[in-house]
C-alpha cells in the first residue's frame, strides 16, 4: 500500500509529459503516454487493492502523508491521502473504467489535430478524480474538487472552434460554480466548528449545534452542482458538445459522481441531519423521475444518455437519503459499466453515421454495425435492469426496495422509483428500436476499429456481471460489496425483514412492461394517432426543453443580469462615478488655489489658525 500516490500521480505525470512535449512526440507516442499512465495507475490499484485484502490494516484505513503543503501560523495542511473501504472501490472502477476510455479515444480522436491535448486533458481529469476520491483532509478534497470542474470545462469546450461548444463549456464551468461556493461554505463552517481540516476528525467531531445544519445544507449543494442534481442539473445536457470520450468519462465514473462520493464520505454529517437526509432523497427521487421523463422526449442520442445519467445519479441519491449508503456505491460501480458502454457503442453510430446524432435519421443499423447493435443491447438491458441478467437489475432493485422499507424512506419514494424505472426502460429501448430495429435508411462510413471493440466488449461483460457482487439474499446471494462496506456504514437500515422477493418480481414486471411498451410504440409504430394530438405535442416540446428550467433561469437570472451590465456602460449610471470624480477635481483646483507661492500669505494663514485654536482650547 505504500504504492498509493502512484496513483494520482501517475496521470498527473503524464498530463504534464503530454502539456510539455506533447507537440513533439508521435501521435502513438502520445496515445501511448496517455493511456499507459492511467493503465498503470489502474494496475497499482489492482495492487493496492489486494494488498489491502490480504493485510487489512489497522482501523481498516491506510494513511499517507506525502509532504507538508500549507504552514501558516497555527494551520497545518498536509498533501496526505487515505484509503479505506469506500476509497478502495471508487479508485478502481474509476481507473479501470478510465483506462478504458482512453483506450476507446486511441482509435476515435485519430484525426483529431489536437490529439495530444486531448489526451493531457484527459488525464488531468482522471488525476484530479483520484485526488478528490483519496484525499485525507477538506482542501484536498477541495483540490481535486475544482480540478474536476476545470478539466469538465476544457474538455466539453475541447472542439473550440464551435462557439456553443465553447458555450456549453462555459455554461457547464458557471452552474456548477454555484455549488463549488457552497461546498467551500460549507467546509469553512466545518473547520470553524471542528477546528480540523482532517475529513476523518472532522466526520468524528460532528458538533450538535445550529451549525450543523447549514453545515450540511451547503455540502448538499456542493453536491447537487457537481452531479447535476434538480436544479443545477441544466448544464449536463449540453456537456453532449464535448467528444463521446469525454461524455463517457464525466458521464460513467468521474465528475457526477463526485457528488455521491462527497456525501458518502460525509455520511456521518448527514446522518445527524435527518431534514437534510430527507431533504437528499426527495431531490434524488425528483430527479431520477425528471431525467427519465426528458431522456422521452429527447432526439439526439447522447441527449437522452445524459438525462439517463441525471436520471441514475438521482437514484445514487435517493439510496444515500434513505441511508442505504453502501447501495448507492454499488450502483455507482454498475452505472460506471452501463453507461460508460451505452456511451461508448453510440459513439461507435455516430462516427459510422458521419457525425449523424438524430436517432430519427437512423434505422436498421444492427445490420450494418451488428458490434454496436450488441454492446448497446446489452448496455440498455443493464440501465433498464433486465431481471437476473444484468448488473443494473442488482442495483436499481436494491434501491427501490431501501426507499420503500427503510425507516427514511416512504411509499411516496418506492413509488417515484418504480415509475423512474418503467419509463427508463421505455426511453432506452425506445432508441435501441428508432436506431437498430427496421430496415436501413442511410448509408454506414467506417466500423470500429479493434480497440473500440475490445473496450465495448469489456465494458459489456460487466454490464451483464458487476451486479453479482451485491446479489440480494432474497436469490441466494450474500452481497459481498455490502459486507466490505459495512464496516464503514454499518448495515442499510430496513423496517421489514421480508418482502424483497416481492420486489424483486415488482421491479422485474415493470421492467419487462417497458421494455414491451416501447417495442409496440416504437418498432410497430403504435402511436400515429396519439402523436398527432396537440397535447401530446406540447408534452414533448415540454420535456424536449428540459421541463423549461434553462427558459426559467434565462429570464430570472440571466436577462436581468446582462440588462444590469448594459445599464451599467450607460451615462445614467455612470453619472454618480463621473460627479465624484467631478468633485473630486474641483476640490483639487480649490485647494490649489491656496498655494500662491508668496510667504506672507503662509505666514498670516499659520497665525490665524493659531488664533483660532487657541480660541477653542480657552472656552
Amino acid at each position: 500500500m505504500a504504492w498509493l500516490w502512484l496513483m494520482p500521480v501517475l496521470p498527473l505525470a503524464g498530463a504534464l509529459l503530454l502539456a510539455t512535449c506533447g507537440g513533439l512526440l508521435p501521435r502513438r507516442a502520445a496515445a501511448a503516454a496517455g493511456s499507459a499512465s492511467v493503465g498503470l495507475s489502474w494496475v497499482v490499484g489492482l495492487v493496492v487493492a489486494a494488498a489491502y485484502l490480504s493485510h487489512p490494516p489497522a482501523g481498516g484505513a491506510f494513511h499517507q502523508t506525502l509532504f507538508r503543503w500549507i504552514e501558516v501560523g497555527s494551520l497545518r495542511v498536509p498533501m496526505g491521502l487515505y484509503l479505506d473501504q469506500l476509497s478502495l472501490v471508487m479508485v478502481v472502477v474509476i481507473a479501470f473504467v478510465s483506462f478504458l476510455i482512453h483506450l476507446y479515444a486511441v482509435e476515435f480522436m485519430g484525426r483529431e489535430r489536437d490529439y495530444s491535448l486531448f489526451f493531457c486533458y484527459l488525464n488531468l481529469f482522471v488525476g484530479f478524480m483520484l485526488i478528490l476520491v483519496l484525499a485525507d483532509n477538506l482542501v484536498s478534497l477541495y483540490l481535486g474538487w475544482e480540478g474536476v470542474g476545470l478539466c469538465s470545462y476544457l474538455l466539453i469546450g475541447f472542439w473550440y472552434q464551435d462557439r456553443g461548444n465553447g458555450a456549453a463549456a462555459r455554461k457547464a464551468f458557471i452552474v456548477t460554480r454555484i455549488g463549488d461556493t457552497s461546498l467551500a461554505i460549507g467546509l469553512f463552517v466545518l473547520f470553524w466548528q471542528t477546528g480540523t481540516l482532517d475529513l476523518q476528525q472532522v466526520m468524528h467531531a460532528i458538533p450538535g449545534s445550529p451549525a450543523l445544519l447549514a453545515a450540511a445544507l451547503l455540502v448538499l449543494g456542493g453536491a447537487i452542482g457537481k452531479s447535476a442534481q434538480i436544479p443545477l442539473q441544466v448544464w449536463l445536457p449540453d456537456a453532449m458538445a464535448g467528444p463521446t470520450p469525454v461524455s463517457a468519462l464525466i458521464h460513467a465514473a468521474t465528475m457526477v459522481t463526485a457528488g455521491v462520493y462527497l456525501i458518502a464520505r460525509t455520511h456521518a454529517l448527514f446522518a445527524a441531519a435527518p431534514v437534510v437526509m430527507l431533504t437528499v432523497a426527495v431531490i434524488g427521487a425528483a430527479t431520477a423521475l425528471y431525467g427519465a421523463c426528458c431522456a422521452l422526449a429527447q432526439h439526439d442520442i447522447k441527449r437522452v444518455l445524459a438525462y439517463s445519467t441525471i436520471s441514475q445519479i438521482g437514484y445514487m441519491f435517493l439510496a444515500l437519503g434513505v441511508g442505504a449508503w453502501a447501495t448507492a456505491i454499488f450502483h455507482f460501480m454498475t452505472h460506471a459499466f452501463f453507461k460508460a458502454l451505452l456511451f461508448l457503442s453510440a459513439g461507435i453510430v455516430i462516427q459510422a453515421m458521419h457525425e449523424e446524432h438524430d436517432i430519427r435519421r437512423m434505422s436498421g443499423l444492427f445490420r450494418r454495425l451488428p458490434w454496436a447493435g450488441w454492446t448497446f443491447l446489452v448496455g440498455a438491458a443493464s440501465l433498464s435492469a433486465l431481471p437476473l441478467v444484468s448488473a443494473g437489475f442488482y442495483s436499481k432493485d436494491a434501491i427501490i426496495w431501501a426507499s420503500w422499507s427503510s425507516p427514511l424512506g416512504s411509499s411516496a419514494l418506492g413509488i417515484a422509483a418504480l415509475v423512474a424505472s418503467f419509463l427508463t426502460a421505455l426511453y432506452i429501448f425506445r432508441v435501441f428500436f428508432r436506431v437498430f430495429y427496421g430496415a436501413p435508411q442511410a448509408d454506414v462510413g467506417s466500423q470500429p476499429g479493434p480497440l473500440m471493440k475490445l473496450v465495448v466488449g469489456l465494458l459489456s461483460f460487466f454490464a451483464l456481471t458487476a451486479g453479482f457482487v451485491g446479489m440480494p439474499p432474497a436469490l441466494g446471494g450474500f452481497s459481498p460489496l455490502g459486507r466490505f462496506l459495512a464496516s464503514i456504514f454499518g448495515r442499510s437500515p430496513t423496517s421489514a425483514p421480508g418482502g424483497e422477493g416481492l420486489f424483486l418480481v415488482l421491479t422485474a414486471a415493470e421492467t419487462l412492461g417497458g421494455i414491451a411498451l416501447a417495442y409496440l410504440l416504437f418498432a410497430r409504430q403504435g402511436v400515429p394517432a396519439l402523436a398527432r394530438s396537440r397535447s401530446y405535442d406540447a408534452a414533448r416540446r415540454f420535456l424536449l426543453a428540459g421541463c423549461g428550467f434553462d427558459w426559467l433561469y434565462d429570464r430570472v437570472i440571466v436577462r436581468p443580469y446582462i440588462a444590469l451590465a448594459q445599464a451599467n456602460r450607460t451615462d445614467a449610471v455612470d453619472l454618480l462615478y463621473r460627479g465624484l470624480a467631478l468633485t473630486a477635481a474641483g476640490g483639487g483646483r480649490a485647494l490649489s488655489t491656496v498655494e500662491s507661492g508668496r510667504v506672507r500669505n503662509y505666514v498670516t494663514a499659520l497665525l490665524v489658525g493659531a488664533v483660532l485654536l487657541a480660541v477653542l482650547l480657552l472656552r
